[in-house]
C-alpha cells in the first residue's frame, strides 16, 4: 500500500508538470484529488488493512494529498499569472494615441415609424393616448361590442392570464378608458355631453401565433379613433389618404374593402398602390396592384353607448394598424422576425439624425 501511495504521489507530480492550461488542471484535479480520483480509490483499499496499518496508511495518504494540493495551488498560481501577463501584453493599450470616434447607434426602423406616424397625427389634430399591455376581459373585448362566446373572438388567439386577465390582442381597448375618461371628467365639470376625442395609441400586443416570416406572436400596432358630431366615412377616407401619401409618397392612391369587425359598422379593409410596381400588377402585390395595411370603419353605435357617449348625438370612426406591415412594405423587409433579432447589418441602415 505504501509503495502505491509513492507511486500515486511521483506520477501526479509528474502530470501535473505537463499541464498548461487552467482547463487542463481542471482535469489533473478531478483525476488525482477528485470524489472519483485515483487518490480516493486508494482509500477504498484501507478496508483491507490490518487495524494497526490503518493509522500509518491514513496518515501518508493526508500526506500525499497535502503534498498534492500543495503543488496543485503552486502550479495554478503560475498560470494564471502567466495568463495575466500573456493578456497584459496582448492588450496594451497606447495612450499616446489620438481617440476614436464612437459609432452612433441607429433608431429601429419600428421606433421610426411610430415617430413619423405620430408627427403626422400631431400635426392632423389628434392626441396620442396610451394603456396598459395587461387588460381585463372587458375592456379587450366585451367594452368593444365582443361579449363572451361571442365568435369574432375565435379571430384573436389570446394570451390569457386569468379568467378577467390577459395580455391584450390590440390596441383598441384604449377606445373604451379614453372615451370613458372623458364620460367621467364632464360629469365632475357638471356637462351633459363628454367633450370629442381624436386621439392615436400607438403601442405593443399580443396573439398567441406560430412565428414565420409574416406572423409574430408579439408586434405593434397604432390605433386611431376620432368620435365626435357629423363624423362621417368621408372624414376616415380623408384621414387615411393623407397619412399613407405622407408615409408612402404622394402618388399613392388607397382603396377601401367592405369588412367585418365587431366594434365598427360599416367596417373596412383599406388597401394603399403597391409601392414596388406602383399598381401595375407584381409578386408582391400577387397581381393586384394593391397591398393591405389597416383595418377601419365607424364606430358601433353599441362601443359608445357602453362608453358613455349618446349614439344619436355622436359618431365616430377607429382605425387600427400594424406597424410592422407597413415598415416591410416601406423599407422592403420580407421577414417581421427581423425587427426582433436585434441584427447591426439591418439596424445599421437606419442611422440616427442626431
Amino acid at each position: 500500500m505504501k509503495e502505491q501511495l509513492v507511486m500515486l504521489k511521483e506520477q501526479a507530480l509528474e502530470k501535473l508538470k505537463e499541464q498548461s492550461t487552467l482547463q487542463q488542471l481542471g482535469d489533473w484535479k478531478a483525476t488525482y484529488l477528485g470524489k472519483k480520483g485515483e487518490l480516493t480509490a486508494a482509500l477504498r483499499g484501507m478496508k483491507d488493512l490490518s487495524a494497526e496499518e490503518r493509522p500509518v496508511i491514513g496518515a501518508m495518504v493526508n500526506e500525499v494529498r497535502e503534498a498534492l494540493e500543495q503543488a496543485l495551488e503552486t502550479k495554478e498560481e503560475a498560470l494564471r499569472r502567466a495568463e495575466r501577463e500573456k493578456r497584459l501584453r496582448e492588450e496594451t493599450i497606447d495612450v499616446t494615441l489620438p481617440g476614436r470616434a464612437l459609432p452612433l447607434g441607429s433608431e429601429h426602423p419600428l421606433n421610426r415609424l411610430i415617430r413619423e406616424a405620430e408627427e403626422i397625427f400631431l400635426g392632423l389634430g389628434f392626441q396620442i393616448a396610451e394603456g396598459p399591455e395587461v387588460e381585463t376581459d372587458y375592456n379587450n373585448f366585451g367594452a368593444l361590442n365582443v361579449p363572451k362566446n361571442h365568435p369574432a373572438r375565435d379571430m384573436q388567439d389570446t394570451f390569457y392570464i386569468s379568467e378577467d386577465m390577459l395580455l391584450r390582442t390590440q390596441t383598441s381597448p384604449v377606445q373604451g378608458r379614453v372615451l370613458r375618461a372623458n364620460v367621467e371628467a364632464a360629469k365632475q365639470r357638471g356637462e351633459t355631453s363628454p367633450q370629442p376625442v381624436r386621439i392615436i395609441a400607438p403601442g405593443r400586443v399580443y396573439r398567441r401565433d406560430d412565428d414565420d416570416a409574416t406572423h409574430s406572436h408579439v408586434f405593434m400596432q397604432i390605433e386611431g379613433l376620432v368620435v365626435d358630431r357629423n363624423i362621417r366615412m368621408s372624414d376616415l377616407k380623408g384621414i387615411l389618404t393623407t397619412f399613407t401619401q405622407q408615409i408612402f409618397g404622394s402618388d399613392v392612391s388607397i382603396r377601401m374593402r367592405p369588412s367585418y369587425f365587431p366594434f365598427t359598422e360599416p367596417s373596412t379593409e383599406v388597401d394603399v398602390t403597391c409601392y414596388s410596381c406602383g399598381g401595375e400588377g407584381c409578386r408582391i402585390c400577387k397581381q393586384t396592384g394593391w397591398i393591405e395595411i389597416l383595418g377601419a370603419g365607424m364606430v358601433h353605435p353599441n362601443v359608445l353607448e357602453m362608453a358613455g357617449y349618446d349614439p344619436e348625438e355622436f359618431t365616430g370612426f377607429a382605425f387600427g394598424m400594424g406597424v410592422e406591415r407597413i415598415a416591410m412594405r416601406r423599407y422592403g423587409i420580407e421577414d417581421i422576425r427581423h425587427f426582433y433579432t436585434n441584427d447591426v447589418r439591418l439596424m445599421s441602415q437606419f442611422k440616427s439624425r442626431v
